[in-house]
């Protein structure tokens, strides 16, 4: 993975990028940037990893259904003013992939807020947009599915996407970032560390 190659063309479609050794010093800028404003988190587990909501909650309205659940929680993320998320998949040439199942996390990244945030592990830098799209089906979505027990796809024994019609399918949509959506100023927060799924 080329990290240098990854931000600078992130830059070239119009993103702001900051790139950092540890998932503290991220944390730490994020706190620091973010106040007095109301906070969206979507299923994220970077941000469950930098204990992101813990810090923010302190002087900001924040609100993460992976804290307090339910539809209400995620109606008043997807209204507030700062959206964090995180990426599934990124390639080299500044594409970013994420599969979601309720399209949430998805909607939070692409309408209706002042701020994006995308914090990422470099773990998760592919070379190109065909190794990210595997990564986001084969790593990151298997992954995540492990951690509803009561799903039942294909994917939990094998680690392996199959496209499957499962009932409790969790990867019904795919976004790709191709550059910063219009009225929102979109931010990716790199991170030198293994993070997320």
């Amino acid at each position: 993975m080329d990290v240098e190659k990854t931000i600078r063309n992130l830059k070239l479609r119009g993103y702001s990028v900051r790139h950092f050794a540890t998932g503290e010093e991220a944390a730490a800028y994020l706190d620091a940037q973010i106040d007095g404003t109301t906070v969206g988190i979507g299923g994220c587990m970077t941000a469950k990893e930098l204990g992101l909501y813990d810090k923010l909650a302190a002087h900001n309205e924040v609100f993460w259904h992976w804290i307090v659940p339910g539809q209400e929680t995620i109606e008043k993320a997807n209204a507030a003013a700062v959206y964090i998320s995180s990426a599934n998949a990124m390639t080299e040439g500044g594409e970013i992939l994420n599969i979601d199942g309720n399209g949430n996390r998805l909607a939070g990244q692409v309408y209706g807020r002042k701020r994006l945030f995308i914090v990422a592990g470099t773990n998760k830098i592919c070379p190109d947009f065909e190794s990210a799209l595997s990564r986001a089906r084969n790593v990151a979505a298997t992954r995540n599915a492990l951690r509803f027990e009561a799903k039942k796809t294909p994917c939990k024994l094998d680690g392996k996407c199959h496209d499957c019609r499962s009932a409790d399918r969790i990867c019904n949509a795919l976004l790709v970032l191709w550059a910063p959506m219009g009225g929102m100023t979109s931010e990716i927060i790199l991170i030198d560390e293994e993070l997320g799924f």
